[in-house]
């Protein structure tokens, strides 16, 4: 852990050929340690107690969601979209607000698509939980753009959080962890596949955490550098057998098309495409919507209030 926090300290020093091999060495490392609890941790497939099962009695949830990191993940956020609207999907891109550019209209035109825009940190630079008082200047500045984008949910970069903070940003869900990852830099898994509420500090009702349960492909891809959609697929099979949500993230930023360049930082688009096809075989079986309509079917059935009360 010690080491993982210097890495994210000296990150932006570091050249980006030299972070994807140093990352790449810790993976191997953890990856071995973790083999017990990684990709599947059976500790996290306890149903919770008020959990009111997917919508139409469907087995699982599925849901897509993109963190779109660079200017460069901007320009293929319309690649990605073309892609899952042909083969009947929908999912959420969250856009950093004080990083990059945001085209005119790039916000709207996914909302017009039927996919949903999520906020993603504020400037994409680790800094967000230096302290208390930083985070309340920057959470400020957040509520901002949650208002203004009409944005339903927020993640931090890196997967940093802090739950009991995070309760001051004015959204009805985060997804800012995982049922298991020790790949990350915060290593405090959530070891659950299922939705769960969080309280406010404050007395308003208490926002849903929404964690990720299938590998990151940044993970998978380029640390790991797996060539096969084998984990993320018994980690689904794994899911779906036991009701839960299977919730992945995938970077536009990571994904190379025909004509990319062959960044190290780069996988090829046909592996999320050969993904999406693989998960059509399920179809009938799963729920499969936007994180903001989970959020909405969660909060008209009170899930997580009792538990809170008791």
């Amino acid at each position: 852990m010690r080491s993982a926090t210097l890495y994210y300290q000296l990150k932006p020093c570091i050249p980006r050929a030299a972070q994807i091999w140093l990352r790449r060495g810790y993976a191997r490392i953890q990856r071995r340690r973790h083999a017990a609890s990684w990709p599947v941790d059976p500790e996290s497939a306890r149903v919770p107690a008020d959990w009111p099962g997917w919508p139409d009695g469907k087995r699982f949830g599925l849901v897509l969601t993109h963190d779109v990191d660079t200017a460069r993940g901007v320009a293929r956020c319309a690649r990605v979209m073309a892609l899952e609207r042909e083969l009947g999907f929908r999912s959420s891109f969250n856009l950093v607000p004080e990083r990059y550019a945001l085209p005119a209209g790039l916000r709207r035109e996914i909302e017009a698509a039927g996919y949903e825009v999520g906020v993603h940190g504020l400037k994409h630079d680790g800094k967000l939980y230096r302290s208390r008082r930083v985070f309340a200047a920057r959470a400020a500045r957040i509520n901002g753009y949650l208002q203004a984008w009409g944005a339903a949910g927020f993640r931090s970069p890196a997967m940093h959080h802090r739950l009991d903070w995070l309760g001051a940003l004015d959204m009805a869900y985060d997804a800012s962890t995982f049922d298991t990852d020790p790949f990350e830099p915060q290593q405090d898994p959530a070891r659950t596949v299922f939705p769960f509420r969080v309280p406010r500090a404050d007395g308003r009702p208490g926002f849903i955490e929404l964690p990720y349960t299938l590998p990151q492909d940044s993970t998978l891809f380029i640390l790991l550098r797996e060539t096969t959609l084998d984990i993320w697929m018994r980690k689904l099979e794994w899911i779906r057998e036991r009701g839960g949500m299977a919730l992945v993230i995938a970077h536009p930023d990571y994904m190379r098309w025909a004509d990319g360049s062959g960044a190290p930082d780069e996988y090829p688009a046909e592996l999320y495409e050969a993904f999406l096809r693989a998960v059509r075989r399920y179809a009938g079986e799963y729920w499969h919507g936007l994180p903001r309509e989970l959020t909405q079917y969660l909060d008209a059935r009170g899930y997580g209030f009792k538990e809170h009360e008791a």
